[in-house]
C-alpha cells in the first residue's frame, strides 16, 4: 500500500470491563478509499469504528490500549479536543437519527453551531450539502418540511449531507444500509462510490455483496482480531487466510 495512509493503527486492544471486544490489531486505512469491515456479529466491528472517533469514551468501563494516527496524530493524547476530532471524523448509524426539525435545519444545524449565521451562506450550504448526498432533487421544493417526515432510505442521506455541513475528512458508517429497503439501499452504495472521491470512508457491513460492490479495501474481522485486510478484489477471489475464505463462502457467521 503506497498510498496516503489516513489511519495507522498499532497494537489496538478495546476491552468493556471484562469483555475483550479488541486484541492486537494492526492495520493502516487509506486516504479517499471505501475499506468496509467484515466479520460474524461481535466480532468487534463496531467497536473498531468506535475507537477512530473516540465513541467509546462515552461508554462506562471502555478501556483501550495500542497506538491510533490520524495523518500521524495520536487521536488518544491526552490533550486532543475531542469534539473538533468527532467533526473531522463523523458517524453514521445503523438507523438513521434526523432531528426532529426541517430538512433545511437538520443540515444547517452544525453550521449553524460553530458560529455560521449568514443566511445566503447557510442556503448554498444546505443545498451544496443536498446535493452531495444525492437527496436535493427529492427534497427540494419541502426544504421546512419536517425531516421525520422522509422515507428511511432519504433520513439516511439527510444524516450524511448534516455530516457533509460541517466539512468532515472521514466518514464512518456503521451498518447504513440495514435497515433500507434494497432501492434505498443501492441508492446510498451508490452513494458512496461518489463520497469517497473526497472523503475516506469506512464501512462495517455484514452483506459480503455490498462490500464487494462499494469498498476498495476489506478487513475481516474475527473473535476480535483482524485475520486478513487487502484489496476487496483480492480478499473476494483469493483469500490469504483460510477462516476469511470459509466466511465467505459461508461455512459460518
Amino acid at each position: 500500500m503506497t498510498e496516503p495512509v489516513k489511519f495507522h493503527i498499532e497494537e489496538l486492544s478495546v476491552a468493556y470491563r471484562q469483555l475483550v471486544a479488541l486484541s492486537g490489531v494492526t492495520m493502516d486505512v487509506l486516504a479517499n478509499r471505501a475499506t468496509a469491515i467484515m466479520g460474524p456479529s461481535g466480532c468487534g466491528k463496531s467497536t473498531f469504528l468506535k475507537t477512530l472517533n473516540r465513541m467509546n469514551d462515552l461508554i462506562d468501563g471502555a478501556r483501550v490500549s495500542g497506538l491510533v494516527l490520524m495523518d500521524g496524530e495520536d487521536v488518544y493524547r491526552a490533550q486532543l479536543d475531542v469534539a473538533q476530532l468527532r467533526k473531522r471524523v463523523g458517524m453514521v448509524f445503523q438507523r438513521p437519527n434526523p432531528f426532529p426539525m426541517s430538512i433545511y435545519d437538520n443540515v444547517a444545524y452544525g453550521p449553524r453551531i460553530h458560529g455560521l449565521r449568514n443566511r445566503a451562506t447557510l442556503n448554498d450550504l444546505v443545498e451544496q450539502c443536498l446535493r452531495s448526498s444525492a437527496l436535493w432533487d427529492e427534497v427540494k421544493d419541502r426544504l421546512t418540511s419536517s425531516a421525520l417526515d422522509l422515507s428511511g432510505g432519504q433520513q439516511q442521506r439527510l444524516v450524511i449531507a448534516r455530516l457533509l455541513a460541517v466539512e468532515p475528512e472521514v466518514l464512518l458508517m456503521d451498518e447504513p444500509a440495514s435497515s433500507l429497503d434494497p432501492t434505498s439501499a443501492a441508492k446510498l452504495e451508490e452513494l458512496i462510490h461518489q463520497l469517497k472521491q473526497r472523503y475516506t470512508v469506512i464501512l462495517v457491513t455484514h452483506n459480503l455483496q455490498q462490500a464487494a460492490r462499494v469498498s476498495d479495501y476489506t478487513a475481516f474481522f474475527l473473535d476480535g482480531h483482524l485475520i486478513e485486510l487487502d484489496t476487496t478484489a483480492k480478499l473476494f477471489t483469493n483469500p490469504s487466510d483460510k477462516r476469511t475464505e470459509d466466511y465467505i463462502t459461508g461455512r459460518f457467521g
